[in-house]
């Protein structure tokens, strides 16, 4: 995690409804020149702000287009750090990346480093070719990864995914990546660093998941155990090797919560509308199995306000996601609810606040002050996210590569 100082008091001392005017004000000065991006998963005080929102796949087709059409300066990231460090990758050069509050991280993306990454790499292939095994291990990383992690697999002829590509990544991998497979060449996948996400796409492609996706643990392998905890017969049958990191939302939620819906569902009078399920696959693949339906937070929303009046659901993502959609549907008379009663919530997103948003936007407009209202400052460009050159390079490829095989418009 990043580190964040401390706002200046005044910031915190801000009545709501004095924020939100000081912010629209600040966007009003700077005019085209600012685009506020907003993930699905901020609250709403946040988003409402947003000039384009979307998840992880359509925030990075829109950041790459951004300043096609006007004549954008600055880009400010209501997300998460590895969302602004793909946003800073994909703009031109001109355009600067910022992050309202720095400690906006992600653990799953901390789960895989790029020391370990590295060390996972040569101790799988040392393996394999001790054990006479001569095919390719094509990598892939969920977007959900720092820029470190998306070089690491540019570099190794690998792509990023997200939730709503990762069909047809995971299909471009498995046939041999940039350079085709040769007839009777095994090709295995090494999926970071969302083991869920990835059992999950392993599974709809046909692999089975019980005896061809291991798991590749780097704290085991800390810990000595070479391979991560997978033996070698299981690294050599393996067609896609899972990284062992997660979503700390939806691995909140469950088989049982999906099992008191089917329950409830049963002893419905003749007649009523069932709930159907409705999940993130970043949940684990025992719920996605239990579901009706699984699919990316933009596969989620665009279900829901396709659903017919009457109809009944239980999402398992987001907690401000789902109330955000639960209240649109409402007006349809679509009942929403959230898969789990427990607060899942990500937490780090919500650092992102109206306090820190104005923050920066004031940085921007060359206004501070004891009071906050002081005018005419030097301007100063707070929280630029910025990849490192040496990194710059391989990570671009690898998300190029996800855009590339992305059969989804911009619009999603």
């Amino acid at each position: 995690m990043h580190w964040q100082p401390a706002l200046p008091e005044v910031y915190r001392s801000l009545a709501p409804a004095e924020l939100t005017a000081r912010i629209e004000d600040r966007r009003r000065r700077l005019g085209e020149r600012l685009c506020i991006l907003g993930h699905h998963y901020q609250t709403d005080e946040v988003v409402r702000h947003a000039d384009l929102r979307g998840d992880s796949l359509k925030l990075s087709q829109l950041a790459a287009g951004v300043a096609d059409e006007k004549p954008v300066e600055f880009v400010v990231f209501c997300g998460v750090h590895f969302m602004a460090e793909t946003a800073d990758l994909l703009t031109p050069p001109h355009v600067r990346v910022l992050l309202p509050d720095l400690s906006a991280g992600c653990s799953m993306a901390d789960m895989a480093d790029y020391d370990d990454a590295v060390q996972a790499w040569d101790v799988m292939h040392e393996a394999l070719g001790k054990l006479g095994w001569s095919g390719r291990v094509v990598p892939v990383t969920y977007v959900n990864s720092t820029a470190a992690i998306k070089a690491f697999v540019g570099a190794n002829g690998g792509a990023c995914c997200t939730s709503s590509n990762a069909d047809q990544v995971f299909a471009w991998a498995l046939a041999g990546g940039t350079e085709p497979a040769k007839p009777g060449e095994d090709i295995k996948l090494l999926f970071l660093p969302d083991q869920h996400l990835g059992r999950n796409t392993a599974a709809k492609y046909g692999v089975d998941t019980d005896s061809a996706a291991p798991v590749y643990d780097p704290r085991l392998q800390r810990r000595g155990e070479p391979l991560g905890g997978m033996t070698p017969d299981e690294l050599l049958d393996a067609r896609v090797i899972l990284w062992a990191g997660h979503c700390s939302v939806h691995k909140l939620f469950r088989p049982e919560h999906c099992d008191q819906i089917r329950a409830h569902n049963a002893a419905l009078p003749a007649g009523e509308a069932p709930t159907r399920i409705l999940v993130h696959p970043e949940c684990a693949k025992e719920v996605v199995d239990l579901s009706d339906l699984a699919g990316s937070t933009e596969f989620i929303i665009k279900t829901i306000e396709a659903a017919e009046p009457g109809s009944r659901w239980a999402v398992g993502t987001e907690h401000h996601l789902v109330q955000r959609v639960r209240d649109a549907a409402a007006e349809r008379r679509v009942d929403v609810r959230i898969l789990s009663d427990c607060q899942c919530m990500c937490t780090t997103m919500y650092r992102i606040d109206e306090p820190h948003l104005l923050w920066v936007l004031d940085g921007l407009c060359g206004i501070g002050g004891a009071a906050g209202t002081t005018e005419g400052l030097e301007v100063e460009v707070r929280n630029q996210i910025s990849v490192h050159p040496e990194v710059r390079g391989p990570a671009l490829e690898a998300v190029d590569r996800m855009l590339s095989l992305s059969t989804a418009p911009a619009i999603d």
